[in-house]
């Protein structure tokens, strides 16, 4: 099957994105790499009547450090993600997730915004700066915004960019970055979507005590989530076996998966506790400099 006829456009500056947008109001639809929404235009799951290509809007392509923050402008592609020594130096848990992604041939087209603005409550990108606290910078004509992205993800698919809106930079906060992450998934094969995802960062004090903590679950949901009652009791605590038993059950006694064909609801609730505590042994670990033994 293939897509329904559309208008095309392909502006060369955000403002003109901007008008383009107002003029086509419901009908307009933004595509950057299009790895989320061509296969849903060739399915005839969406019909609109124009695509406004942002792929080429260079000043929303670029990775770099301002301050105490990591700033991702939206268009810059899940390659060039997995290759920047800034995000592996500052931001690792990042260049550990994206690999997941698909396929080499799918990083090099997708980007970074299309990922976090399709928000499949699989995805490794949404689900990994959610764990790194990370912000949404949405623009419009006349103003702009920012949102934790543990408010950005509303249901499923479904995000807090309101029309004539734009998803221009993702940010993740340099100050008080854990030391210890993780990221682990599991799927049928390589390159299929995950059934289950987990993100964890921890930080702890000379002693060992847990003093950050922050754990994502993807797959268990209609939107990427924190597990936050599992995180909270991590804090102020050494990893035992018992605790880390504790914060598997309480991460999967909070989520609400859906079965399909793909796995039974059962089977993602039993999923979502392994994974949890596989992220969070694996990034407590680091945060100890035991990382050998995760």
């Amino acid at each position: 099957m293939k897509p329904a006829s559309f208008d095309y456009f392909r502006p060369s500056t955000v403002e003109e994105a901007f008008q383009l947008l107002s003029q086509s109001g419901d009908e307009g639809k933004l595509i950057a790499g299009g790895q989320s929404l061509i296969p849903i235009l060739n399915m005839r799951l969406s019909a609109p009547g124009c695509l406004i290509d942002i792929s080429g809007l260079q000043d929303m392509n670029y990775i770099r450090r301002e301050d105490e923050w990591i700033r991702i402008g939206s268009t810059t592609r899940q390659r060039d993600v997995e290759r920047s020594g800034l995000i592996r130096e500052l931001s690792p848990l990042l260049s550990e997730a994206v690999p997941f992604i698909g396929h080499m041939q799918t990083r090099n087209r997708g980007t970074v915004g299309g990922s976090v603005v399709h928000a499949d409550p699989t995805a490794e990108l949404p689900l990994s700066l959610l764990a790194l606290n990370g912000r949404a910078v949405i623009q419009s004509a006349d103003e702009t915004r920012e949102v934790e992205l543990r408010e950005f993800f509303i249901t499923y698919l479904t995000t807090d960019i309101m029309p004539g809106e734009l998803l221009t930079e993702l940010k993740i906060p340099l100050k008080g970055m854990p030391k210890g992450y993780s990221f682990h998934e599991y799927s049928r094969r390589h390159g299929d979507f995950a059934l289950v995802a987990a993100a964890c960062v921890i930080d702890t004090d000379a002693e060992g005590r847990i003093t950050t903590a922050r754990l994502a679950l993807g797959g268990v949901d209609a939107v990427p989530l924190l597990a936050e009652e599992a995180a909270d009791l991590l804090l102020g605590e050494k990893l035992t076996e018992s605790i880390l038993e504790e914060a598997g059950t309480l991460a999967s006694a909070h989520v609400d998966p859906e079965g399909d064909l793909h796995a039974s609801r059962e089977y993602r609730l039993h999923l979502a506790g392994v994974f949890a505590k596989k992220a969070i042994k694996a990034a407590y670990h680091r945060a100890t400099g035991k990382e050998g033994d995760a």
